[in-house]
């Protein structure tokens, strides 16, 4: 079974490699989607989506809310958002009945990134 929690951040970046509007400082209101993967406990759950977003806000949103992403990821492309993104929840959200499965982030409506980790 797979949980999913939504989250929202806003943030300003630049991709200096990048030819075009997007290498000049520019925000977006990121979506965020946390995906973990489970078997659910006896209360009927895979993992408690008040502890889900206490840990994702403690090692995620503390950092990039507000935030310009260039001083946190030297090149914050979606896909490494994504892959920083995944390397701060993979450990806290392991355990022996659940994992981190899937980290979605959209920079607009229409795109974005998933990713599950190294080779996938």
């Amino acid at each position: 079974m797979i949980i999913i929690k939504k989250f929202d951040f806003d943030a300003a970046h630049y991709l200096s490699s990048y030819n075009g509007k997007c290498e000049r400082l520019h925000g977006h209101t990121y979506r965020m989607f946390v995906k973990v993967e489970g078997i659910p406990d006896s209360e009927g759950m895979v993992i408690d989506f008040i502890k889900l977003r206490e840990i994702v806000k403690e090692k995620v949103l503390v950092h990039l809310d507000h935030a310009c992403l260039n001083d946190i990821i030297p090149v914050p492309s979606a896909e490494n958002i994504c892959s920083w993104i995944w390397q701060k929840l993979e450990t806290p959200l392991r355990t022996e009945r659940y994992h981190l499965f899937e980290i979605e982030v959209w920079e607009t409506a229409t795109s974005g990134c998933a990713y599950r980790g190294e080779g996938n």
